[in-house]
């Protein structure tokens, strides 16, 4: 992998987005029937915050059966458990410059903003995968002076 080559080459730019006031039942909804495990939170194209599965899971996991839990699922909205203050990319930014982002933070997607709106994410499997899917090098020979 290039990792000089810009973000827009390894970035997702199909994006399912939620509005801050979105209320958690939409949320995991959303989670139970797609794969990916961030979702970015716009309020008019901007990007605000990015609700990850594991922050929906742990919710989740402390609601109790049967005391309110379905209705406090429909009351607390997105914005009270979503990341804020993220760091962005833009679409020209370096994938090394995303690895050291990475690298020094415990968050595994980053948006991609062009503008002030958001036109992408990138995530630590999107760089996995890159790397994953490149084909070997041709291996260097080494001569010796005999």
């Amino acid at each position: 992998m290039n990792v000089f080559a810009p973000i827009s080459t390894i970035m997702s730019t199909d994006l399912v987005t939620v509005n801050p006031e979105a209320n958690l039942r939409e949320v995991k909804e959303i989670f139970d029937t797609h794969t990916f495990h961030h979702l970015p939170v716009v309020h008019f194209r901007k990007i605000v915050g990015i609700v990850s599965r594991t922050d929906m899971d742990r919710f989740v996991g402390g609601l109790k059966k049967g005391n309110g839990a379905s209705e406090l699922l429909e009351t607390t909205r997105v914005e009270e458990i979503m990341t804020k203050g993220l760091g962005k990319l833009e679409p020209d930014d370096r994938i090394n410059v995303a690895l050291e982002i990475f690298s020094k933070n415990w968050f595994h997607a980053l948006p991609v903003v062009q503008n002030d709106e958001l036109v992408g994410i990138v995530t630590t499997q999107d760089i996995i995968r890159t790397l994953l899917n490149e084909k070997p090098k041709e291996p260097h020979m080494v001569y010796e002076d005999l």
